[in-house]
């Protein structure tokens, strides 16, 4: 038995790929939202150092 070339097949595995992309996407910030990515990371930080000097852990 000889292995023979589908085309459809190399077309289909890129869409597969594609749509795992599409799905796999996080949902994050655009590229012209960098400030609020900022503001957001530096109030998490803010808010996690709250927590832990309140619990006393370190």
């Amino acid at each position: 038995m000889t292995a023979t070339a589908d085309p459809t097949a190399a077309t289909s595995a890129t869409d597969l790929t594609a749509r795992a992309r599409n799905l796999l996407r996080t949902g994050g910030p655009e590229d012209g939202s960098s400030w609020l990515e900022h503001v957001l990371g530096w109030t998490l930080v803010v808010v996690v150092a709250m927590f832990v000097t309140q619990v006393g852990w370190l």
